[in-house]
């Protein structure tokens, strides 16, 4: 299997040093800045003996070395600064994931393609319709990670292991996600037998804003600890055909009834990417909240580059 990493920075060059410590794969990284590929690289190669792994890793700031890729991540673009949001990187970002997409069309027709730029929702979207894939090509990473944040705030708080929980966040990667208490345990039981309505609320606005937290904290950059374990834990499905359900941004096409956006629903991965959209039982203000998000994705969609 061959999988490649589109940027070098925090995020794809962790990504790398997580997929090379699981031995998926042979790994290619590439970043139009050069050296920066292959400074890395170098690094993650004398990382070897000490780990004691035997992974083949590559690097390049030619493109072209994407060519027959099984699975190729996207982290290329610009990150967040202070008081930033991720929508704000929308047209800066969309022309890089373009010009990146019109290559993977070419070179990798038969890829899974995983989304991580900014803003993720959007990027996934024209992703998709750049590369013109079948829809189960195409994804993007966003709420696996909005979960797992969600997780970690409980764990905190109850002063339990991560482990005990079953968070669960649809919407938008970004202002518009939507936490679902309704559809979180612990151990099997509902979160509302642990906390009262004020402190869920409370964790859900933390899970909401935990993004722009880190960024303000950083100064300069954003999250990449917790985001590259998100993309490995996504390949991992992919690449062993675990068949587990994920939430990620997916298209959807009249599930959940929203057509023709990517946004963040639970999903059951495997070898061919996408296999199946989970559509939750919503109640309404869920649903309308979901709703919601998807019509201001829908809004932004229009400045996308056709």
């Amino acid at each position: 299997m061959k999988i490649s990493i589109i940027g070098s920075g925090n995020v794809g060059s962790l990504t790398a040093m997580r997929l090379a410590q699981e031995g998926l794969a042979d790994i290619i990284l590439v970043d139009i800045v050069k050296g920066l590929a292959q400074g890395r690289t170098l690094d993650l190669e004398d990382a070897r003996p000490i780990l004691k792994y035997n992974y083949n890793i590559k690097a390049s700031d030619d493109i072209s070395e994407i060519k027959n890729s099984d699975i190729i991540v996207i982290t290329a673009g610009l990150t967040r600064k202070p008081g930033m949001t991720r929508e704000e990187l929308l047209n800066k970002n969309a022309q890089i994931l373009k010009e990146i997409c019109l290559k993977i069309k070419k070179l990798a027709t038969r890829s899974i393609v995983i989304v991580v730029t900014n803003p993720l929702d959007l990027m996934t979207y024209l992703a998709l319709k750049v590369t013109g894939f079948k829809r189960n090509q195409v994804l993007g990473m966003g709420i696996s990670l909005d979960t797992a944040r969600f997780a970690n705030l409980i764990a905190k708080e109850l002063n339990i292991p991560n482990t005990d929980i079953e968070a669960c966040v649809i919407g938008t990667h970004g202002e518009g996600m939507l936490p679902l208490p309704r559809f979180t345990s612990i151990k099997g039981v509902a979160l509302d037998e642990f906390l009262d309505d004020k402190k869920i609320e409370e964790l859900l606005n933390k899970t909401m804003s935990r993004g722009l937290e880190i960024v303000s904290l950083l100064g300069n950059g954003s999250a990449y600890f917790a985001p590259s374990a998100a993309i490995v834990s996504i390949i991992k499905v992919i690449a062993k055909d675990e068949k587990r359900t994920i939430g990620i941004s997916a298209y959807l096409n009249g599930e959940y009834g929203i057509k023709d956006i990517c946004i963040g629903v639970p999903c059951r991965l495997g070898k061919e990417g996408i296999e199946k959209i989970i559509e939750l039982d919503l109640n309404k203000k869920e649903q309308d909240k979901l709703s919601n998000s998807a019509a201001s994705l829908g809004q932004l969609i229009k400045q996308l580059p056709s």
